[in-house]
């Protein structure tokens, strides 16, 4: 009972990571079509801010809540209107673009701390479980990442703001001449997929610590979730990181954690082979 019990949990928080980690480049890449291959950065910049903000003094949730989403919104504030805005309708364009953007993060990141991995000690300690036990910041951030979809569904389907922003990636042309400005929506919805990466990446840095290259760790899970998942932004996030955190935990509990992330490979492999459209373009087709 105890070890099924401690599966299930370390199942629902391993979803939770894959869908957390996924939930920006979810935004850009789902509602702007633009291949955002600075994801990884933007988590780990959000990681460093919360890092940096905590060791100056400011209380960790903060520096987790508010710290990290604010800084890291900022830069993608700063790229889109130096870099992305160019580039819009143009895909190889922006994923070269952004990927010389990482390059340059690194390396920026790296001169500033090093090459070496720095952390912050989990809050919350952990629950015992019988003769196992897991750690109640790891089932904290499972329910963060909960909140944040719900939000993010009742943002796009229940207010004006989410309308226009799905009205304007839709159709630029309509929603111009309906009086939007979608130079604005798409600046925001970028902004927001960055502040939600930053974040991300802030509540991920006391489970596995921060480093310069770990963005490399990051773009690989997400784009693997978010291109598994299909064109619905939230529910093929979900649906996907349901699917591939299942057979990653499966494996790692039954073989080893490193057999657990080269079947979640495989089973990515599968998936798209079966269903060329991702999840969504098969199912839930008129979800978000």
């Amino acid at each position: 009972m105890d070890y099924a019990l401690i599966v299930i949990l370390q199942l629902v928080v391993t979803i939770a990571n894959l869908a957390l980690i996924s939930a920006g480049l979810a935004v850009i890449f789902g509602m702007m079509r633009i291949i955002n291959m600075a994801h990884g950065e933007f988590l780990m910049l959000g990681g460093y801010a919360a890092l940096v903000s905590h060791q100056a003094g400011l209380n960790l949730w903060l520096a987790i809540f508010v710290a990290a989403p604010v800084t890291v919104g900022l830069i993608g504030a700063v790229l889109e209107r130096l870099v992305i805005r160019r580039l819009y309708g143009r895909m190889i364009d922006t994923m070269l673009a952004t990927w010389g953007v990482s390059l340059a993060l690194v390396g920026v990141v790296t001169v500033i701390f090093g090459n070496r991995v720095s952390g912050i000690s989990p809050p919350l300690g952990s629950v015992p479980i019988g003769g196992y036990a897991i750690g109640l910041y790891e089932l904290l951030t499972a329910g963060v990442t909960s909140l944040l979809f719900l939000g993010g569904w009742f943002v796009l389907r229940r207010t004006p703001v989410g309308l226009i922003a799905r009205g304007a990636m839709q159709n630029r042309d309509m929603a111009a001449a309906l009086g939007v400005d979608p130079a604005k929506v798409y600046a925001t919805t970028f902004v927001t997929g960055a502040a939600i990466s930053g974040l991300a990446g802030a509540l991920i840095a006391p489970i596995t610590g921060v480093a310069p290259s770990i963005g490399a760790v990051y773009i690989a899970k997400a784009f693997i979730t978010v291109i598994s998942g299909g064109t619905a932004i939230l529910t093929g996030a979900l649906s996907a990181s349901a699917l591939l955190g299942s057979v990653n935990t499966a494996f790692s509990f039954v073989m080893t954690p490193v057999l657990g992330e080269v079947a979640l490979l495989a089973a990515a492999v599968l998936l798209l082979r079966v269903l060329p459209q991702g999840i969504t373009g098969r199912f839930f087709r008129r979800s978000l």
